[in-house]
């Protein structure tokens, strides 16, 4: 076995799963027993949320986020931004996650504020829209404006066009979808690297997602259908590479990080797209943490200690 195949297949192995990553996992599924994303509209499913009455503990905004807007395809989108103290080494264009329908630009805050000051990066989360009200290609096209306006204006507002963009979960699959129109509708890569956490990179739905069923590890098999079906609510089908990234041809992507817990439904995911990535000639690195449950980041423990040590220093290293 390679190096890489004994990484992946330990990450797997029980024996080595964190005895702190198995306790949030049974807080969480003891959590969630009564929990269902769908009782309610979705606007009432994310201010639920935002009062951590979901799977994630309610966020804590940052006092040094400032708001801006942009003018986009579909109106203005908002922009929330975080910079270090210093000079900025870098910018970060983050995309928040919630499977496109959920989320907020603000949940994110002490990720970027942390990315900020260890990483040294001026962080802009996109406010895109949101499905149903608002579904595919409206979110995907708010980030594609968004990366289009922070490759034009960031030397100036930041001191740095030095970029890397990512996200969690549906921010991931955002990041790959924006990193591929760019390639193929501007001819343009901005983008120094890509940090991809637990990515959903075929809405066909790969075999981990399909076999996983009910149990409620932050997300199950059905939440992740219902979050397809309301993303492709008009039109856009499970094949084509704008809307299932690991369909498409990747070549000239930039470097990226690609990280997933073993514990996540959509864990296949990440352990197809890395691969491919590679294949297609760019450079991936690819971490599978033991027991780490779907976006593990956002609860404490060794999984998130070493994950968020690991994107710092990729950051850093892309910036330099």
């Amino acid at each position: 076995m390679t190096d890489l195949s004994q990484a992946i297949a330990a990450a797997f192995d029980p024996a080595n799963a964190p005895a702190d990553a198995l306790a949030v996992n049974a807080a969480i599924l003891k959590r969630l027993e009564n929990w269902d994303n769908w009782a309610y509209p979705p606007e009432t499913i994310r201010q639920m949320r935002r009062e951590g009455r979901g799977a994630f503990p309610a966020p804590v905004l940052s006092p040094r986020a400032r708001t801006m807007t942009i003018d986009g395809p579909h109106g203005p989108i908002g922009l929330r931004i975080i910079t270090p103290e210093g000079p900025a080494r870098g910018v970060y264009l983050h995309i928040h996650g919630g499977g496109w329908v959920l989320g907020s630009v603000d949940q994110q805050d002490q990720w970027l504020e942390r990315f900020a000051d260890r990483a040294g990066m001026a962080c802009v989360s996109v406010d895109y829209r949101l499905a149903p009200e608002h579904p595919y290609p409206q979110g995907p096209d708010d980030c594609e404006a968004a990366a289009l306006w922070i490759a034009r204006e960031a030397k100036a507002l930041f001191g740095t066009d030095r970029l890397v963009i990512g996200g969690e979960s549906a921010g991931a699959h955002l990041s790959a979808t924006t990193l591929l129109r760019l390639r193929d509708r501007h001819g343009i890569m901005p983008f120094r690297a890509a940090n991809l956490h637990a990515g959903c990179y075929d809405l066909a739905l790969t075999p981990s997602v399909r076999r996983w069923g009910a149990a409620k590890l932050v997300l199950n098999t059905r939440d992740i259908q219902m979050f397809v079906r309301h993303y492709l609510l008009h039109t856009g089908a499970v094949t084509d590479p704008d809307v299932s990234p690991l369909q498409a041809d990747l070549k000239g992507m930039p470097p990226a990080l690609f990280t997933v817990g073993s514990q996540d439904p959509l864990v296949d995911d990440t352990l197809f797209m890395a691969p491919r990535w590679s294949a297609a000639g760019n450079t991936a690195e690819l971490q599978v943490y033991p027991a780490g449950c779907h976006v593990f980041i956002a609860f404490p423990g060794s999984n998130t200690d070493r994950c968020l040590e690991r994107i710092e220093a990729f950051m850093v290293a892309a910036c330099a």
